[in-house]
């Protein structure tokens, strides 16, 4: 019984990623304005984590970060940023001006 379970389990895991990369097949490419005002702008700018607009931080390192995280910040899938949109975020926040609007700590 114990056998036939993780075989039912491995199969849904396979159908689950599977099924994920049809669907990041199709994901529309979002703007690096887009990418921080979902995934960056609630914690950069607010408050919560550093301003990181309008700072020249290297592409590189912003890329690094996202990925692996660091300190309170968690790391982002591949699923959740692409590469592509990754890389543009990245380019982006390195050439970015600050906003007035935004404070952080």
């Amino acid at each position: 019984m114990k056998h036939i379970f993780i075989i039912v389990a491995g199969l849904a895991l396979a159908g689950t990623a599977h099924a994920a990369q049809k669907l990041g097949d199709v994901q529309a490419q979002r703007s690096p304005e887009q990418v921080y005002a979902a995934v960056c702008g609630y914690c950069h700018g607010k408050n919560v984590g550093p301003v990181i607009r309008g700072r020249a931080l290297p592409a590189s390192a912003v890329e690094y970060i996202v990925r692996h995280g660091q300190n309170a910040m968690p790391a982002f899938r591949p699923t959740e940023v692409t590469p592509t949109e990754l890389k543009a975020l990245a380019d982006w926040v390195e050439k970015s001006s600050a906003d007035t609007k935004e404070h952080g700590q």
